[in-house]
């Protein structure tokens, strides 16, 4: 399995920070949520898909 690239996920992440009006404290979830955008889109869009149903079946 492939993993984003780190500048990847920085630059996504600043937009989706732009984009939800620069609300500070939030790095780490603007980070984050980059990152498993663009590892879905690495995976084909399966990993969005395996995120879900993993922590169902752990229920």
């Amino acid at each position: 399995m492939q993993k984003p690239k780190e500048m990847d996920v920085i630059r996504r992440a600043y937009e989706l920070w732009q984009q939800a009006g620069e609300p500070g404290g939030r790095d780490e979830e603007f980070y984050l949520a980059a990152k498993a955008e663009l590892q879905e889109r690495l995976n084909g869009g399966n990993a969005s898909a395996d995120a879900e149903s993993g922590p169902a079946q752990a229920k």
